[in-house]
């Protein structure tokens, strides 16, 4: 059984900095894209960013310039650094990975941690 264990998050004033990791185990064969979504107050839940094996990433249009993802492939955890947060980012961060296990190729997802920005 495969499972994604978030990190990090909490309460921070506006114009603060928060990093969240995120880290896959299990029978892991492989890890393909790992990132991480959101999901506002009455709001669809959105890519914030994502990133490949390669350390290949992309990012929402909201968060570019500000946050950065990184990956540790040895340690199959995925992190993520906000910086300049505003009170837009308060949400629930929800991490996610395409894993490849024995049996087959699953998107998993962690079970989100709030991250709540004051102005």
């Amino acid at each position: 059984q495969v499972q994604l264990v978030e990190s990090g998050g909490g309460l921070v004033q506006a114009g603060g900095s928060l990093s969240l990791s995120c880290t896959a185990s299990g029978k892991i064969v492989s890890i393909h894209p790992m990132g991480w979504y959101r999901q506002g107050p009455g709001k669809r839940r959105e890519l914030v960013a994502s990133i490949d094996s390669g350390g290949r990433a992309v990012y929402g249009d909201s968060v570019k310039g500000r946050f950065t993802i990184s990956r540790d492939n040895a340690k199959n955890t995925v992190y993520l650094q906000m910086n300049s947060l505003k009170p837009e980012d308060t949400a629930v961060y929800y991490c996610n990975a395409d894993i490849s296990t024995a049996l087959s190729l699953q998107t998993y997802w962690g079970q989100g941690t709030q991250v709540t920005v004051s102005s």
